[in-house]
């Protein structure tokens, strides 16, 4: 099997039915960013004590996750079928094979790396 990560950038209201979407197909662990980008929508103005300023950069969630097991057209079928409101700034979807994965704690690699450990809980 392959590692493919998927970056998905969209709106941040989206984040928890986005959440809730991927682990109800298995996509349990993933990193979620703040981030601020200007696409089609090109931003905005706002008004700040009497003067007019261009906010280019519009606030988005970045959410990545790498899968081995779970299809990577299933991932993308449930982010759009969650995502798309058919209005500008939905976001995009990345999708980026890698060659490989590390999980520093063990030295595991590859689709090891990624994979929980049967019977293994976190120290919290």
């Amino acid at each position: 099997m392959s590692l493919t990560k998927i970056e998905i950038i969209t709106r941040s209201s989206k984040l928890d039915e986005l959440k809730d979407a991927l682990n109800s197909i298995g996509v349990l662990g993933m990193t979620v960013s703040q981030v601020f980008g200007c696409g089609l929508q090109k931003g905005h103005q706002e008004v700040y004590r009497g003067r007019t300023y261009d906010i280019n950069l519009v606030p988005k969630i970045k959410v990545e996750t790498i899968v081995c097991e779970i299809p990577v057209e299933k991932v993308l079928e449930t982010a759009q079928k969650v995502l798309r409101t058919g209005q500008f700034g939905d976001g995009k979807i990345f999708v980026i094979p890698l060659s490989d994965a590390v999980r520093i704690r063990t030295g595991q690699r590859g689709e090891d790396a990624i994979k929980d450990i049967p019977g293994e809980k976190p120290q919290r």
